[in-house]
């Protein structure tokens, strides 16, 4: 899998790596055991921070997408996917009104960060 940022973006950098690896194992590019680059390689590759790279990887091993192990790096957990089946068809639903009302899909894709975003920063 081919790792990319943007360095411009407003998400951070640890951020978009992470959503990249849960994007993989979501769509089937990234099974259970691949092993994912070295931290230090990625960081290297992507010329970003090293720790950048591992906070990404610490967030993914929190929420259980990806073991870490020292000497033997980032490898994608044996858990068995969700079912993603309601959310792709909430996502589908939210799109199909969106452009009914004619909202353009960054327009769309803010009001669905601002609901997200936690309660206490609103």
């Amino acid at each position: 899998m081919l790792f990319r940022i943007d360095p411009t973006s407003a998400e951070p950098l640890f951020a978009q790596l992470a959503a990249q690896v849960r994007a993989g194992v979501l769509h089937g590019e990234l099974r259970p055991g691949t092993r994912l680059p070295s931290a230090r390689d990625l960081a290297a590759s992507l010329d970003v921070n090293l720790h950048t790279v591992l906070r990404a990887y610490q967030d993914l091993r929190d929420e259980g997408l990806i073991d870490l192990r020292r000497g033997r790096g980032a490898i994608v957990s044996h858990r068995p996917p969700a079912d993603l089946a309601p959310v792709h068809d909430a996502v589908a639903a939210l799109v199909a009104a969106a452009g009914s009302a004619g909202l353009a899909p960054s327009t769309t894709l803010s009001l669905v960060k601002d609901a997200l975003a936690p309660q206490e920063t609103r």
